[in-house]
């Protein structure tokens, strides 16, 4: 995952999907805004489920060469085809997943607002790290990642890093100087339209 000058967006999937009418709209969103990485981010720890969601995904994804990574199951992600993962833990798995996944595959690291954490985790091999939440969210332990940890991350640390949690407009603006990635979610796929609120999302990046 790169590190230009303008921040990119990653796209978080919703926690429950339906298989008849997500990838639709996940094709329509990712037609219509420019998205460097898809996370398939599901609740349910049912194995089959989690294959056919991440089938449906990968090939909707895959076709607009966008990489797809997939949230805490490394196991799954190597079998099923998928670029990588999303370690919801912070630094604690980073080494395994490398491991198990090799150099190529993406692995990144949550570590909530904590810079200690981030550190270990870039300092393990994560290719990026994520903190959060940046807004008033139950994301994490709650602790709202302030501005000041990113910029003092982008400031000290090569390694991206990404901002998610709650974000709005406001927020996304006030971020855009510091932040390598933006991670959206739900506040994307809660909206009656999904593209018309990433659209706004990423207008405010600048």
């Amino acid at each position: 995952m790169a590190s230009p000058d303008r921040p990119q967006i990653t796209l978080v999937t919703p926690p429950e999907i339906d298989l008849g009418a997500f990838p639709d709209a996940l094709a329509a969103v990712l037609d219509g805004v420019a998205v460097a990485c898809l996370r398939l981010a599901l609740a349910t720890r049912d194995e089959d489920s989690l294959l056919r969601a991440a089938d449906a995904c990968r090939e909707v994804a895959h076709a607009r060469d966008v990489p797809i990574v997939i949230e805490a199951h490394v196991t799954l992600a190597g079998r099923l085809g998928l670029d990588g993962v999303h370690l919801p833990d912070g630094a604690r798995s980073v080494r395994k997943a490398r491991a198990a996944l090799g150099r190529e595959a993406i692995v990144g690291a949550f570590c909530g607002a904590t810079r200690h954490e981030g550190i270990t985790a870039a300092e393990a091999g994560a290719d990026y790290v994520a903190f959060g939440p940046a807004g008033e969210t139950a994301l994490g332990s709650g602790t709202r990642a302030p501005a000041e940890l990113f910029a003092w991350w982008s400031e000290m640390i090569e390694i991206p890093v990404v901002a998610e949690g709650a974000l709005t407009p406001g927020l996304v603006a006030v971020l855009a100087p510091v932040t390598d990635f933006f991670a959206f979610g739900e506040e994307v796929w809660r909206r009656p339209d999904p593209l018309a609120a990433l659209r706004a999302l990423a207008a405010a990046m600048g």
